[in-house]
């Protein structure tokens, strides 16, 4: 039994502790100053508490918390030599945790679909360790990047649950306007991108052969992507992912080493 713990059990952290509560192999410890935090995880969660220093008994430390908490929660960590330490924040070099304990440091930028373990993560070549790949692999997918591309992931996979959620209200809202109820636009709306994307991990044909196979010559898809290619929703979502990438940039100046 791998002992996990996990400091920060907000939406990031909390969706960790869930993730892996819907796994086999796992200790998990909970791990807040906030006892509301504590409480939502705590039915997912072995062990619950408010003490840092319980994190050192464990195999893999999960650090969850925002970019400028991460400083001070390595000051109360005294990690040994072998154990692993894996940070979620986003803009925080792997160089700058790594100088500040004696663990192996793992970069990771997961999303908060790992609660239901169909998280996309991103995770530093430098430094990744089989049992972290576990971990990922039993969370949903995962790929390898050099670091310098990790502000690039932030926005594509850490960002990019809420440029999604933004497209299926909008499909969502166009149910309603039609006159579809709208907890029954939802779940068409959701379960059509969910369905979208698992065809995509799966398939091995491109996305845009995948959009030709739904487009029949003088039907309903084509007059809608019709609409879709001469309007600028590609740009859009690409400046949306520039500019969650140049915050992470921004971030990153705080705490490259």
């Amino acid at each position: 039994m791998t002992r996990v713990s996990v400091i920060g059990c907000g939406n990031m952290g909390g969706a960790f502790v869930r993730g892996l509560a819907r796994t086999d192999g796992y200790h998990v410890t909970a791990i807040d100053l906030d006892e509301d935090a504590l409480a939502e995880v705590e039915p997912f969660a072995a062990e619950t508490t408010t003490d840092v220093a319980a994190a050192r008994d464990a195999d893999i430390v999960v650090i969850a918390v925002k970019p400028d908490i991460v400083p001070h929660v390595l000051d109360d960590l005294d990690l040994r030599a072998g154990q692993t330490l894996v940070t979620l924040a986003a803009g925080v070099s792997r160089g700058f945790v790594d100088a500040r304990t004696d663990a192996d440091v793992v970069r990771v930028m997961p999303n908060l679909a790992a609660a239901s373990r169909d998280m996309a993560a991103a995770v530093t070549e430098t430094g990744v360790t089989d049992e972290v790949r576990d971990i990922l692999d039993a969370l949903g997918e995962y790929v390898e990047v050099p670091e310098e591309l990790m502000d690039t992931a932030t926005a594509v996979n850490g960002s990019g649950p809420a440029f999604a959620f933004y497209l299926i209200e909008a499909v969502k809202d166009a149910g309603v306007d039609g006159g579809l109820d709208p907890e029954q636009a939802e779940v068409l709306a959701a379960q059509t991108f969910k369905g979208a994307a698992e065809t995509v991990l799966r398939d091995d044909r491109s996305v845009a052969e995948l959009i030709d196979a739904v487009c029949s010559p003088n039907g309903t898809t084509i007059e809608g992507m019709e609409v879709l290619w001469d309007s600028d929703a590609d740009a859009a979502v690409r400046k949306a992912v520039e500019a969650a990438e140049e915050r992470s940039r921004e971030l990153a100046d705080d705490y490259d080493e």
